[in-house]
């Protein structure tokens, strides 16, 4: 079995449980921090709908600049309704899925590299910056906007297993 095609299983399941998640978000609590230093509500949640495309630059290229000398900043659009994200989480995690499915063992081998302003900050085989920097920080932060969603009284849908508010599936 291919690289690839062990990862698409997980991957799946992770997204899956990721849009249940995002599905959840009230339109007017986009602003919403449940402290000074968090990240809004809004801000979070445009976060999980955009760390899918990081497959896609992770597995095309071979690194990125997040401040590119000479050149502008990556930037990401800020969304402000659940549709919004929603469209971009679907679009993001679509395009991930084909690249990882297009994916060769060799490609997902090789080395890749996050840079800032030329400085390289890191350099993993491709297929550890799926799983670490891509998956496991989609998790951590799908984590993170759950607990959002429980603070402010909106259910909490079942990801692993039975949650307080839905029970056994």
């Amino acid at each position: 079995m291919s690289i690839s095609a062990s990862l698409l299983p997980e991957f799946d399941q992770e997204m899956a449980n990721t849009r249940k998640a995002l599905e959840r978000i009230p339109d007017d609590k986009f602003d919403w921090k449940p402290h000074e230093k968090s990240w809004a509500m809004g801000g979070l949640a445009t976060h999980l709908a955009n760390l899918p495309s990081w497959t896609v630059y992770t597995i095309k290229q071979d690194s990125l600049d997040l401040a590119p000398p000479g050149a502008e900043s990556f930037k990401v659009e800020q969304k402000t309704s659940r549709l919004g994200i929603l469209e971009d989480f679907d679009k993001n995690v679509a395009a991930a899925r084909d690249a990882i499915a297009a994916a060769s063992d060799e490609e997902l081998l090789s080395p890749w590299s996050l840079l800032k302003g030329g400085v390289t900050l890191m350099t993993l085989p491709k297929i550890a910056v799926l799983r670490g920097f891509v998956m496991n920080h989609i998790i951590h932060h799908r984590g993170q906007f759950t607990v959002y969603l429980r603070l402010n009284d909106i259910p909490v849908p079942s990801i692993y297993g039975p949650s307080a508010d839905e029970g056994a599936m």
